[in-house]
């Protein structure tokens, strides 16, 4: 079935990733209540980003959606500076977070973003990104928090703190399955999935505080992690949502910064990502523009990365992950329906169905609560 979008406003000049755009989110899930699931995207992105992170989501999610009808709806935190072009996007096609404290979403997801301070308590949107963390633990049946997300959540939640990494984990990394669980559930033993960050929360942080770690990636640390509580919060400190030549787009932005004197540090080449050519020519590129910055460089590299071609090797496994997060979704739905409560347990490799578990009635919550 197909994602069915729903704007703030209808729009007739939507881009090739949205399959359907609804006036009416919810009368179809009224209809099919467990094949039928609503979702949020919190898309906190930087404003020339707003754009290929909802396709990211839509197309991902649309190729996985065989049998659920999906109504996804954008929403935004206040707080976040934004240019023209990015406030009208938003005015246009998100409605604003503070909407959802009096209503329940079925699954959320949570982007991250470039941090403005040291100090992620300091952000401007502090306020707001927590208080929907505590509506999520209440209101969804599980939420995705993603990369800065995830670490704003655990600061807020448990007090772990992320910790900068002397060179940034950018490009393509080897991960592994740590733990047998229903979100990996099908995946291969080890994956690639691609990182982009400085930052990283510590493996013994977080199992101490009673986080479950799923995949752990080669010289990068944890990669994708849960906490089961009122709702199955899932964190990704990798990317598997993005498209084959988000990390290229990323590296060109990045040396432009540098080539423009915004920073001092050349960026990192993404590895395991580029093919020999490419990264042989922008080798050469680096050399030259750490020796003698200069403006003109940035049409070199992107003249070196014009004809290069990405072979996309996480996109099965994203797939595979984020269609164990909706089928979790959706029994949870079908048993909450019963008068149930569904916890989500390890079980063994190679089963696609989530584990049904039935807890005592001292732990049943209404999800629909306000927390």
């Amino acid at each position: 079935m197909p994602v069915c979008l729903h704007l703030n406003r209808s729009m007739h000049d939507r881009g090739p990733g949205s399959k359907c755009v609804c006036d009416e989110p919810f009368a179809e899930c009224q209809e099919q209540p467990s094949s039928c699931i609503t979702i949020g995207l919190i898309n906190n992105m930087a404003d020339g980003a707003l754009e290929a992170t909802e396709r990211q989501y839509l197309s991902l999610l649309d190729s996985i959606s065989d049998g659920i009808l999906i109504h996804l709806s954008l929403y935004s935190l206040p707080g976040i500076p934004r240019n023209e072009f990015g406030a009208r996007h938003l005015r246009d096609m998100y409605s604003g977070a503070e909407i959802l404290w009096n209503t329940h979403l079925d699954g959320l997801i949570v982007t991250g973003r470039e941090p403005l301070t040291q100090n992620l308590a300091d952000e401007p949107y502090w306020g707001s990104l927590t208080s929907v963390l505590e509506w999520a633990h209440y209101n969804t049946h599980s939420s995705i928090w993603s990369c800065l997300a995830a670490h704003a959540a655990v600061l807020h939640m448990d007090g772990i703190h992320r910790i900068k990494s002397r060179r940034k984990h950018c490009g393509v990394f080897e991960c592994a399955r740590v733990s047998d669980h229903p979100l990996t559930a099908g995946a291969p033993s080890r994956f690639a999935l691609p990182h982009s960050r400085w930052n990283g929360v510590r493996e013994k942080a977080l199992t101490s505080h009673g986080y479950n770690v799923l995949t752990r990636a080669a010289d990068a640390g944890v990669d994708t992690f849960v906490k089961n509580e009122r709702s199955l919060f899932v964190f990704f400190q990798g990317h598997p949502e993005y498209e084959s030549n988000t990390l290229l787009l990323e590296y060109r932005r990045d040396v432009g910064r540098f080539l423009k004197g915004e920073t001092n540090i050349y960026p990192s080449m993404p590895r395991s990502y580029f093919d020999k050519d490419t990264v042989n020519a922008l080798m050469a590129i680096q050399e030259e523009a750490v020796s003698n910055p200069r403006n003109e460089l940035l049409a070199q590299v992107s003249a070196a990365l014009e004809n290069t071609r990405i072979k996309n090797t996480w996109q099965a496994t994203a797939a595979c992950i984020y269609r164990n997060w909706l089928d979790y979704i959706c029994a949870q739905k079908q048993l909450l329906q019963k008068g149930g409560n569904l916890a989500m347990q390890p079980i063994e490799v190679g089963s696609l169905a989530p584990m049904l578990a039935t807890a005592g009635d001292e732990s049943v919550v209404d999800p629909r609560r306000r927390a």
